[in-house]
């Protein structure tokens, strides 16, 4: 059988072997759930950045440039971090170059394996279908917020490890730990992570409606998956 393991932080991704292996980066609140928003809605690409410097320059190449630092959109930049800018095909047929405070930093730091897709509760069950179908072992590599570990993605990885346990089995703690916390408390995902610390931290800039986007099963039936330092999406 396969594995599926856990990484909490990019802090730690440098104790985990990533050749060979499928990297599912997820950034709950919000990064990777606006990824899978934007290409769903028409976006036809995505760059991501962890400099802001660097993302704002795609300006001048075409990009729509979308910064988010804090939770806060930042100064110079067209969009910030939320699901919902994208929504109803506001921005179909752009490109886009985006860099926020934790998300875009662990896709950088994912760049040596063989696979690196994009997770977010909205595309799950794609997501599961496509690892599901593939060889390789599977590693979750969790944004966290600013090297620490954060709640909403490590549910989010409890949920894919408990998804996939019909073909890859946990090969560490932390993943037999997570795929617990999902199994007692993924029924009510919105309870449950309003007494997360980020989930807070939107809630004082008014943002529920990002919240209850980025915690809604199953909106769109793609995978988004990063190919020579461009995400893209693609219908399953």
């Amino acid at each position: 059988m396969r594995k599926v393991e856990i990484c909490f932080s990019p802090e730690l991704i440098h104790l985990h072997s990533l050749q060979g292996k499928i990297v599912v980066v997820v950034d709950i609140f919000r990064a990777t759930s606006t990824m899978i928003s934007a290409l769903a809605n028409g976006i036809t690409e995505i760059k991501t950045f962890a400099d802001l410097e660097e993302c704002r320059s795609m300006k001048s190449q075409g990009y729509l440039i979308a910064g988010e630092r804090n939770g806060l959109t930042a100064p110079g930049f067209e969009l910030g971090n939320s699901p919902v800018a994208y929504l109803n095909e506001a921005y179909s047929g752009k490109k886009l170059a985006m860099t926020t405070t934790n998300g875009t930093l662990a896709i950088s730091k994912s760049a040596e394996a063989d696979e690196v897709l994009i997770g977010a509760f909205p595309n799950l069950s794609a997501t599961i279908q496509y690892l599901q179908g593939k060889e390789q072992d599977v590693l979750i590599h969790c944004a966290g917020w600013k090297g620490m570990f954060n709640l909403e993605d490590s549910l989010y990885a409890g949920a894919l490890v408990k998804s996939l346990e019909s073909s890859h089995e946990p090969s560490e703690d932390g993943a037999l730990a997570m795929k617990a916390l999902f199994e007692k408390e993924g029924h009510d995902l919105k309870g449950f992570l309003s007494k997360a610390s980020h989930a807070k931290r939107l809630q004082n800039h008014n943002i529920e409606s990002d919240i209850d986007f980025c915690l809604t099963l199953d909106l769109f039936s793609m995978i988004g998956k990063v190919e020579n330092g461009t995400l893209t999406g693609s219908e399953i």
